[in-house]
């Protein structure tokens, strides 16, 4: 398309010029001689037969003399540019204003026949081979007393009729030139708003097909063109985005399951070759084992990740109490918070606060983030989970006061296997997918989660869920 299109279209405009000139030459050149024709054709008649009825009618009757209707002659012949005959019906001439007058030397137009016109007013060609040239010859006749006593013959050469014509048929040309000028200028738009766009919107579709999507261009339109060149951009970005994030989601997948299974390895060859005594075997296979749930955590992460993910996700929503969820959840963190001496404040609205919700799901969305609050906070510490209600929605909140996330990573915290620099020490068995799971599971159910934090002071993740309707009911 990118190689033919521009060329069909400047191809259409040759073929359209070639046969906008045939049409002029042909069609309009006959159509204008013909019109000139037999509108000089009828004005020749008219002034023939006012003749006729007149000086013609009048020198038969014997009303006025030879020489004056000759004078007359005279003038209609400087007048209209033609020659005016008055012929007998034999084909005798009585005058002729094109010649002096000259009764002594009498003139015949041999083989003269007033039916030549065949029904019509006037003919064409040599006058019964009087003329060298074509002539546009006109007759009306001279009656009296219902007789034909003779006829007035106009004559005017086909040259000047076509002289004229040209000079018409040279307008017309001169109008069509204009007009194929006047279309380069939608030729000129046609290219500059359409098909330099269309080009580059084609090299980039290749390129994108080519495997670069890291191709950039722009079309500075804003029609339909520059749209479509904004969303193909827009889609490759995303294309793009999402190869990288695959690419690094394949890393960190390696990543995080070689260290185990590094570990794993190690540890089980240096017992079996002796290398760690068996008095210590004990200690070692307990780190094993700590490997090997991490491996279990980091497999099941990643299958609710994908379940997640899976297009048409059911969720089992329910109407529960998130109060109750809030406290079973912060009491089966009771042991940790004891060792870290961390300690938890439940600030809830009301004794009951009903959302609608998939309940397992929302549990697992408050553990995640209750645990990665325990990771974070400092020995000594309070972690606050509470609970709002505003425009039929319920807001619940889990702040600690811990190392925080710095500013210019709180937007890849959603990343899957993202860890800063500063979690890396702290968060030992961590695999980076619990705030992936979380915002997935919330936007799941069409809701928000939101992040607030200042390194060093704290971190508060908020969730919003839809507040249930029994409430409204009772």
């Amino acid at each position: 398309m990118r190689k033919t299109l521009y060329l069909k279209l400047i191809l259409a405009y040759i073929i359209f010029a070639f046969f906008g000139f045939i049409v002029v030459a042909t069609f309009v050149s006959s159509m204008t001689l013909d019109h000139l024709k037999k509108e000089k054709a009828d004005s020749l008649y008219r002034e023939a037969t006012l003749i006729a009825n007149t000086y013609a009618s009048d020198l038969y009757n014997s009303e006025t003399t030879l020489e004056a209707v000759k004078s007359q002659l005279d003038a209609l012949d400087t007048y209209l540019n033609a020659s005016v005959w008055i012929i007998n019906p034999s084909g005798r001439m009585i005058l002729d204003s094109a010649t002096p007058m000259n009764v002594e030397n009498e003139v015949v137009i041999e083989n003269f026949n007033p039916t030549v016109t065949e029904g019509s007013y006037y003919t064409i060609g040599d006058f019964f081979g009087t003329f060298d040239e074509d002539t546009l010859s006109v007759f009306a006749p001279i009656t009296s007393d219902f007789k034909v006593k003779g006829y007035v013959v106009i004559h005017t050469p086909m040259s000047s009729i076509r002289a004229a014509s040209d000079n018409l048929l040279n307008i017309s040309y001169i109008t069509l030139i204009i007009l194929f000028l006047l279309s380069l200028i939608i030729l000129i738009f046609f290219t500059e708003i359409v098909y330099i766009p269309l080009r580059k919107i084609t090299e980039a579709t290749e390129q994108y097909a080519s495997g670069n999507m890291h191709y950039e261009f722009s079309v500075e339109s804003v029609d339909e063109m520059g749209y479509l060149a904004a969303t193909l951009s827009y889609m490759a970005s995303e294309i793009a985005r999402s190869e990288d994030d695959q690419k690094k989601f394949v890393a960190n997948v390696s990543h995080d399951f070689r260290s185990p299974l590094t570990s794993i390895k190690g540890y089980l060859e240096a017992m079996l070759d002796g290398t760690i005594p068996e008095d210590m075997h004990e200690k070692y296979l307990t780190i094993v084992l700590n490997e090997t749930e991490r491996l279990t955590k980091l497999t099941n992460s990643l299958l609710t990740l994908n379940n997640l993910n899976t297009k048409g996700l059911m969720l089992d929503k329910t109407d529960f109490d998130i109060n109750i969820i809030i406290r079973n959840v912060a009491a089966s963190f009771e042991g940790t918070c004891r060792m870290k001496k961390i300690a938890i404040e439940l600030v809830l609205t009301g004794e009951e606060m009903f959302v609608t919700a998939d309940m397992g799901k929302i549990q697992q969305v408050l553990y995640n983030l209750l645990d990665n609050a325990i990771k974070f906070s400092h020995n000594d510490s309070i972690i606050k989970l509470e609970t709002n209600e505003k425009h039929n929605k319920v807001f619940v909140s889990v702040k600690d006061s811990g190392i925080g996330i710095p500013k210019d990573n709180l937007k890849l915290i959603w990343d899957r296997f993202y860890k800063s620099d500063i979690s890396r020490g702290k968060d030992k068995k961590g695999t980076g997918l619990g705030l992936s799971i979380t915002k997935e599971i919330i936007q799941s159910h069409g809701e928000h989660i939101n992040v607030i934090s200042t390194e060093g002071v704290g971190t508060e993740f908020i969730f919003s869920l839809p507040k249930s309707a029994i409430e409204d009911e009772d």
